[in-house]
C-alpha cells in the first residue's frame, strides 16, 4: 500500500505539468461584470463576492474527447462556494459531466462532487474527499468521454468511469455536443454541510484560478462531426488514445484505492433515495 500512495502521488506531480492551450482562442467570459479575467493566454481568475461569481465557457462545442483543466481552488474558508469545471449541453433533456468543488470552513477538506446526466436526468453523485490540499497548488482535473466510457481523473488518476450500459436501459451521452464551462458561484443554501455554514462575505472576493485548458476533442460545427459517423478520424495517437480508453488493471486498482480511501458518497449506496439500485449500479 505504502508503494502504491508513492507511486501515486509522484504520478500526480509529474502530470501536474500537462501542457494546455489558449484562453484567448478557446474561451470566452460570458458573465461576471468583470469578475472574470482572462490574465494571459493560459490563465484566468474567476471571483466571487456576496454581489455576484463568475464564469467563462469554450467557444467550442465538442462530441467526445479529453478535456482537461489545471484549476487552484479558494484557499481559507471558502465555505458557501462552488467552483465548477463541467460539460453541458443545451436545453430540457440536456446531457452533463460534472466536477464540482464544495468550499470548506478553514481546516476542513474541499468535496469534489461529481455527476453525470443524460437527457436531462442526473442524480448520479458520488462524491470524494482529496488527497491533497487543492489551494496551495494547480492540480489537473481531466473527463475522458469516448463512446464507451466517462472516466473522470485527477491528476491522472482516475477517479470514477461511468460506463456505456445502453444494452441496459441506461442513457450514455453520445449525440448531444458539449461545451465546457467553469464558475464560481455562492451556494450557500447547500454547498456546505448541507447549507449549515454559510460564506463569510467579509473574506470575499473569493478567487480561484484556472490554467492550461486543453482539449483534445472532436469540434462539432455546422451539424457536423468528425466523430458523427461513429469512427475516429482522428490521426494523433493522442486522440486514437482517448477515443479507446478503458482502464486497464493498473487503473483500475489506483480508481479502487482513491474509492476505498476518499470517495464519502456514492448513489449506488444510497438505499433512502433508490430503494431499488439505478440499474448502471446493478451487478452484472
Amino acid at each position: 500500500m505504502a508503494m502504491l500512495i508513492a507511486s501515486l502521488l509522484a504520478l500526480s506531480s509529474f502530470l501536474a505539468t500537462a501542457h494546455g492551450g489558449n484562453f484567448y482562442k478557446d474561451c470566452t467570459v460570458t458573465w461576471g461584470d468583470g469578475r472574470g479575467k482572462i490574465i494571459n493566454s493560459r490563465l484566468v481568475t474567476l471571483s466571487l463576492d456576496r454581489y455576484s461569481g463568475s464564469g467563462f465557457e469554450s467557444k467550442n462545442e465538442y462530441l467526445f474527447g479529453k478535456l482537461e483543466m489545471q484549476i487552484k481552488l479558494i484557499p481559507g474558508n471558502s465555505a458557501g462556494t462552488v467552483t465548477t469545471f463541467y460539460l453541458s449541453s443545451q436545453g430540457p433533456t440536456h446531457d452533463e459531466i460534472d466536477f464540482e468543488f464544495l468550499g470548506n470552513v478553514s481546516g476542513q477538506p474541499y468535496i469534489l462532487h461529481t455527476n453525470v446526466f443524460t437527457q436531462g436526468k442526473g442524480n448520479r453523485e458520488q462524491q470524494f474527499y482529496l488527497w491533497f490540499d487543492p489551494t496551495r497548488n494547480f492540480h489537473t482535473y481531466s473527463i475522458t468521454w469516448n463512446p464507451q466510457h466517462i472516466i473522470f481523473a485527477v491528476d491522472g488518476i482516475p477517479i470514477r468511469d461511468f460506463k456505456n450500459l445502453e444494452w441496459r436501459g441506461v442513457a450514455f451521452p453520445k449525440n448531444q455536443p458539449m461545451k465546457v464551462y467553469s464558475t464560481l458561484w455562492n451556494a450557500d443554501d447547500w454547498a456546505t454541510m448541507g447549507g449549515a455554514v454559510k460564506a463569510d462575505w467579509t473574506k470575499a472576493p473569493f478567487t480561484a484560478a484556472f490554467r492550461n485548458f486543453n482539449a483534445d476533442a472532436c469540434i462539432w460545427s455546422a451539424g457536423t462531426s468528425r466523430c458523427s459517423s461513429g469512427k475516429s478520424r482522428a490521426s494523433s495517437p493522442a486522440k486514437k488514445a482517448w477515443w479507446n480508453e478503458e482502464l486497464d488493471a493498473k487503473k483500475y486498482r489506483r480508481m479502487r484505492w482513491v474509492q476505498r480511501k476518499y470517495m464519502i458518497y456514492n448513489y449506488c449506496s444510497d438505499r433512502m433515495r433508490f430503494p431499488r439500485r439505478p440499474r448502471e449500479c446493478r451487478r452484472h
